[in-house]
């Protein structure tokens, strides 16, 4: 860049050739390669990110939420793109024995907009038995869970997920609506971070709402599992109902882009990745908490000292249920997605794990930081733009 803010002469970085054309997209004259000049640091961008600015370039980051105010190490990791900013994450609110933590976890672009969220999982519990719901009328809270009967996922979503999450939201209004497909029945399991127990059916939403002078989208996500037990009594059976919506994620955009990142969304969710040390801790500590259900907690300390009569040896159910937990959260990924070009699948050198990217790039590349950078671009080499050591994957 000259001073005055032309574009001066360059090298190509294919054939190394004097570059005299202007422009931000050009063909190399010796070689043919197309080329995109990268964008100069502007006001309060980092040089890092100039770098970034790559038509048709994805760079994605891995994200680690760490449960800093319970258990204290990793609770689960997802990738978002690296210029977005993340808050939130594991929160204590210690109100139910068979959910004492929930997630509440935002990802967005500087700015507010693409965004996605995790949401609190939303418990409830209901019975015929006329002696409970004299004591526990609906709308109050049994042992943290709120007194209301179960209802399908649509009606849950239209009725309770979007009243709670954004009903305070003037003017918004229900696009479309629907069932979603992907959601398996598992047999009946404890609780932790997103959910368990046999599942009944999910749905999806699309609101549209103004704030300000910008218009938006969004597409939230819940499903809803219903745990009946029955047991005889003097004044019959008596069933009792517990059951949540759970896996409540949204994906909100500016009018019009919802579509297009659908698939980078869809990457996100499939990317979350639940830590075993930290589910085989809470997964222990909430089985104590529900087989000792007048056992009151007041504040996270006493949660730390139960937490140390816990232990690293993971149970051959817990370790079963963990499966099922992570392949439940892989499989409603592909429930709700409305990819166009779907998702590639990959095997990272570093992890050894296998993981699924947005698809439509030719070039795909892993650094030993669990960064991914996705681009057409086949003069394109993160080595001599990012630190760290990448290597390109194969599909």
């Amino acid at each position: 860049m000259a001073d005055e803010g032309r574009w001066v002469a360059d090298r190509c970085p294919q054939c190394g050739g004097i570059l005299s054309e202007s422009g931000r997209e050009i063909e190399c004259p010796f070689c043919g390669s197309h080329l995109v000049r990268r964008a100069p640091a502007g006001p309060g961008e980092s040089p890092a990110e100039a770098k970034s600015f790559v038509e048709g370039l994805l760079h994605l980051k891995t994200y680690s939420c760490v449960d800093d105010e319970g258990i204290g190490c990793e609770a689960f990791s997802l990738l978002i793109p690296h210029s977005w900013e993340a808050e939130g994450g594991v929160r204590w609110p210690l109100q139910n024995p068979g959910m004492p933590a929930v997630v509440a976890l935002r990802a967005h672009q500087p700015g507010g907009e693409p965004a996605f969220e995790v949401l609190p999982s939303l418990p409830f519990y209901w019975s015929n038995n006329p002696m409970v719901t004299m004591q526990f009328p609906m709308g109050s809270s049994y042992f943290g869970n709120e007194v209301r009967p179960p209802v399908q996922a649509l009606q849950a979503m239209r009725e309770i997920v979007v009243p709670r999450y954004r009903g305070q939201i003037p003017g918004l209004q229900i696009v479309s609506s629907g069932h979603v497909s992907g959601f398996v029945s598992r047999q009946q399991a404890p609780n932790p971070i997103f959910g368990g127990g046999p599942v009944q059916d999910g749905a999806k939403v699309r609101i549209r709402y103004r704030q300000g002078s910008a218009e938006s989208e969004e597409d939230l996500f819940c499903k809803v599992e219903i745990t009946h037990s029955v047991a005889p009594s003097m004044m019959g059976m008596i069933e009792n109902t517990f059951w949540n919506a759970d896996l409540i994620f949204a994906f909100r955009a500016p009018v019009g882009q919802l579509d297009p990142l659908s698939d980078l969304f869809y990457a996100l969710v499939r990317s979350i990745r639940l830590n075993r040390q930290w589910f085989n801790r809470y997964t222990q500590l909430t089985q104590y908490l529900t087989q000792n259900p007048m056992q009151q907690i007041h504040h996270i300390g006493q949660i730390r000292q139960l937490l140390s009569q816990t232990n690293d040896y993971m149970d051959p159910m817990v370790a079963d249920v963990f499966n099922q937990r992570q392949a439940m959260i892989d499989g409603i990924a592909s429930g709700f997605s409305q990819a166009r070009r779907g998702v590639d699948t990959y095997a990272d050198p570093y992890s050894g794990e296998m993981l699924e990217l947005p698809g439509g790039y030719d070039n795909v590349w892993a650094s030993d930081t669990q960064e991914y950078i996705l681009t057409n671009d086949a003069a394109f080499d993160p080595n001599r733009e990012f630190d760290a050591t990448w290597q390109r994957l194969s599909r």
